[in-house]
């Protein structure tokens, strides 16, 4: 009999095959002594510490399947080699895809400033009334014609350029490997300061390696046009707080909205906290992983015939 086991954390009911059982842990507690003979572990919101004290004590385990989109927190947990990690790619594209137009909307038509408005109980009247047509006077008011560059060209950025798309805006990608995707054109990092220049909008969805560690840094922000937004919602490990910040004070971008941060829960001592043209929603963009039943009954399927699983991480 093969044993997965179900966090405590999301109800989930996958349709099992003959000859598996499932067991709920509690995922803030150490998986307890009568289950740690398990071969599939599924993780969901368990904390750092109780993931590296299954990767020591589950010995039979050779399968985790984290239903994140990012499996940066599993792989840090310390799991052995010989035991497969799968990611929750493609969970979380609508909800993500759906935060993220929202930051962009916010930005495009001052929310931040008309709540801080509402709150002091100000007609702002600069901010109503007859306006400026979009992009007129170099100002980031509308996505009609907006030129938005998505740095993170995967399946979240897929179902979401469409979404900018039937708004009006320009979209283009950036990824290892340029062309077509999905539909739209995509460059390598290495033309991304070339395309800086002309971005109203960057959106960051990468993920977190070492390799994408702080790319969105000074160096990015300096060629962009003085009315561009930054929004990032892939890892807080991509991005340069204190140069974003230092950049947005000084006027030579216009704002950003993020919902990853590098330390999390954002510190209360932070100065992105005050800054008025930043707007900080708590890593909420994901948090519902849609499908995650059809993912686990496929992979549990595969897993028990011996058979390739979906969304294999490489390590």
């Amino acid at each position: 009999m093969t044993t997965v086991l179900l966090p405590s954390s999301i109800t989930l009911h996958p349709t099992l095959p003959e000859g598996v059982r499932t067991a709920t842990y509690d995922v803030e507690q150490p998986v307890p002594e009568h289950l740690v003979d398990a071969e599939a572990l599924v993780a969901w919101g368990n904390p750092t510490s109780q993931l590296a004290d299954a990767a020591r004590r589950m010995g039979r385990l050779r399968w985790v399947q984290t239903l994140a989109a990012g499996p940066d927190a599993v792989l840090a947990a310390g799991f052995a080699p010989h035991v497969t990690i799968t990611s929750g790619r493609g969970l979380h594209d609508g909800p993500v895809a759906e935060h993220t137009l929202a930051l962009v909307l916010a930005a495009a038509r001052r929310l931040p400033e008309l709540v801080r408005a509402q709150d002091q109980h100000r007609w702002a009247a600069e901010l109503g009334g007859m306006q400026r047509l979009p992009h007129e006077g170099g100002e980031f008011r509308s996505l009609s014609g907006a030129r938005v560059l998505i740095w993170g060209f995967g399946s979240i950025a897929a179902r979401l350029a469409p979404l900018l798309t039937v708004l009006g805006a320009q979209v283009v990608g950036v990824a290892s490997r340029a062309g077509q995707r999905a539909g739209y054109p995509v460059i390598t990092p290495a033309e991304v300061p070339q395309a800086l220049p002309g971005t109203d909008v960057l959106i960051g969805i990468l993920p977190a390696t070492p390799g994408t560690r702080r790319a969105l840094d000074a160096a990015v922000f300096a060629r962009l046009p003085r009315h561009a937004w930054v929004v990032n919602v892939g890892r807080g490990s991509t991005l340069d707080e204190d140069a974003l910040l230092a950049a947005v004070a000084g006027g030579r971008i216009a704002g950003a909205a993020l919902d990853v941060f590098e330390t999390e829960p954002l510190p209360a001592s932070s100065p992105l906290w005050d800054e008025p043209r930043v707007l900080i929603t708590p890593h909420s963009a994901g948090g519902r992983p849609v499908g995650a039943d059809t993912l686990l009954t496929d992979n549990i399927g595969a897993f028990v015939r011996d058979e390739p699983l979906r969304n294999v991480v490489r390590r």
